[in-house]
């Protein structure tokens, strides 16, 4: 993860990975973007192949470049677990055993005829 992290980290290395978004482009194609140099570029590329957030492909005399998202996966994981709210899994539980637990409940009351509470039906003197 913290090779990733180190990639993403530079601005222009984030705008490789928008623009390489849903197409491959050649190195060529993406320097032409910036006003950096062609080495820099290939510099830039070279950190997020090594990230394993670009794979490159030779097609005849080209190099295409293909957007990986899947290591990104880890570092979503760990910023969703740092934005969630603590013991919000427990809380989460604790309403579903609830919920089980009253459904079970009306569900007994409705078989044997029990009121259920809540469900009371109106009365002709409170209409």
């Amino acid at each position: 993860m913290d090779e990733v992290a180190e990639a993403i980290a530079d601005p222009v290395r984030r705008e490789i990975l928008v623009l390489l978004r849903g197409t491959a482009l050649t190195a060529g194609d993406i320097a032409r973007r910036f006003t950096i140099s062609r080495p820099a570029v290939s510099r830039h590329l070279r950190v997020l192949r090594e990230s394993g957030l670009v794979h490159d492909e030779l097609v005849g005399r080209q190099r295409f470049y293909r957007l990986d998202t899947a290591p990104l996966v880890e570092v979503a994981e760990w910023i969703t677990a740092l934005r969630a709210p603590e013991g919000w899994e427990h809380r989460l539980d604790a309403l579903e055993t609830e919920v089980r637990r009253t459904t079970r409940e009306r569900t007994r009351r409705e078989r044997t005829g029990q009121p259920v509470p809540g469900s009371a039906e109106r009365t002709e003197d409170t209409a």
